[in-house]
C-alpha cells in the first residue's frame, strides 16, 4: 500500500511511541512499589497523538498540556531520565523534583507544562501564542486538553480572544472518551467537541487519534494555517486511555470488552504492521529498537534512584521569575 510518509517517519513514530509506552508501564509499576507518590496519570493508548504532533511541527513550536503530560514531555525531547527523576521527586527532575507527575516543564525543550487545574492551560496556551505574535516569531503553540476540560468556561473566553486576535495556536482536545470516570455522553448535548469551534467561526475538525498518519495530517494543516497568520483551529483527536484516569482509579465504569476493542486498534501495532508490510525494517531491526528503548528506561530508573532529593533551600526558589522578559522594556 503506497504511503506519503517515509520509512524514516514510520521508524521515528514507532520508537517514540514505544518509548512513551514503556516509560508509562514502568511508571505504573514503580507507583505500585510506592517509589512514585502522589498523583500519576498515564498516557498508554494515546501515543499516536504525541507522535503525529511531533512530525507535524517544528522544534521551536511550543506544547502545553494538562496533567496527563508524560507522553508529550518525552515526545518533545525531555530526556526520559529527567522525566523519571521528576516522578521520584529528585533535584535532577525536569521540574527540579518539585512538580511531580502533573507538572513536567522544560523551557529548553519548549514544553510549558503539565498543569494540574482542569482547563487552566487553555488560557495560558493562548497567552503563549500572544507572546509569539507580539515578538513576531514564526512559532505556533499546540495547546492540549481533555474532553473534561472542554466543559470549562475558560475555553470559551479563550476561543473568543484567540479568534479576535488571530493568535497562532492550535487547540487540541485529546478526547479519550472519559473525564475522570464520566463519559462524554453524560456531560454534554454536543457530542462532537470540535463543533464548539462553530460559535467563534473557528475551523474545527475531528481526527482518528489512533492513527499517526491522521494526527499528522490534521495538525500539519492547522499549524500551517496558524503560521500563515490565519489564526487558531480546534482539533478533536479521538483517542483512548487503556488505564484508569489515574493510578487510584479502578476504571469500573467501562467494560473490559470496550478496552479490548480499542486495543485492537493500538497505534503502536498499526505503525509496526505498516513497517513490516512495507519492509521498512526487519524483525531484527525492530528488536534492536525495542532493546534500545528498554535500556533507556532502565537507565532512567537507575538515574532517578541514584539522584539526590532537593535541598531545603530549594523550597522558595523558582516561585518568581528572576529575569526580565524580552518584550518588557524600560
Amino acid at each position: 500500500m503506497p504511503t506519503k510518509f517515509t520509512k524514516e517517519t514510520y521508524l521515528y513514530w514507532y520508537e517514540l511511541m514505544e518509548l512513551i509506552r514503556k516509560f508509562e508501564e514502568k511508571a505504573g509499576q514503580l507507583y505500585g512499589m510506592q517509589k512514585i507518590r502522589g498523583f500519576c496519570h498515564l498516557y498508554m493508548g494515546q501515543e499516536a497523538v504525541a507522535a503525529g504532533a511531533m512530525t507535524a511541527t517544528e522544534p521551536a513550536d511550543k506544547f502545553i498540556t494538562a496533567y496527563r503530560d508524560h507522553g508529550l514531555a518525552v515526545a518533545k525531547g525531555i530526556p526520559a531520565k529527567n522525566c523519571m527523576a521528576e516522578l521520584f521527586a529528585k533535584i535532577t527532575g525536569c521540574s527540579k523534583g518539585k512538580g511531580g507527575s502533573m507538572h513536567f516543564f522544560s523551557k529548553e525543550h519548549n514544553f510549558y507544562g503539565g498543569h494540574g487545574i482542569v482547563g487552566g492551560q487553555i488560557g495560558v496556551g493562548a497567552g503563549l501564542a500572544f507572546a509569539e505574535r507580539y515578538l513576531k516569531t514564526p512559532n505556533v503553540v499546540l495547546c492540549f486538553f481533555g474532553d473534561g476540560a472542554a466543559r470549562q468556561g475558560v475555553l470559551h473566553e479563550t476561543f473568543n480572544m484567540a479568534m479576535l486576535w488571530k493568535l497562532p495556536v492550535v487547540f487540541i482536545c485529546e478526547n479519550n472518551m472519559y473525564a475522570m470516570g464520566t463519559s462524554v455522553e453524560r456531560t454534554s448535548n454536543v457530542l462532537d467537541i470540535y463543533k464548539l469551534a462553530d460559535g467563534y467561526d473557528m475551523p474545527g475538525d475531528s481526527i482518528d487519534g489512533m492513527k499517526c498518519e491522521d494526527v499528522h495530517i490534521g495538525i500539519e494543516r492547522a499549524v500551517k494555517r496558524a503560521r500563515e497568520g490565519e489564526g487558531p483551529t480546534l482539533l478533536e483527536i479521538k483517542t483512548y486511555r487503556y488505564r484508569g484516569h489515574s493510578m487510584s482509579d479502578p476504571a469500573k465504569y467501562r467494560t473490559k470488552e470496550e478496552v479490548e476493542e480499542y486495543k485492537e486498534r493500538d497505534p503502536i501495532n498499526q505503525v509496526l504492521n505498516t513497517i513490516l508490510e512495507q519492509k521498512f525494517a526487519t524483525q531484527e531491526e525492530i528488536d534492536a529498537i525495542n532493546e534500545r528503548v528498554k535500556n533507556e528506561i532502565d537507565e532512567a530508573v537507575k538515574f532517578a534512584e541514584e539522584s539526590p532529593s532537593p535541598d531545603d533551600d530549594e523550597l522558595l526558589k523558582d516561585v518568581y521569575a528572576e529575569e526580565n522578559y524580552p518584550f518588557i522594556t524600560d
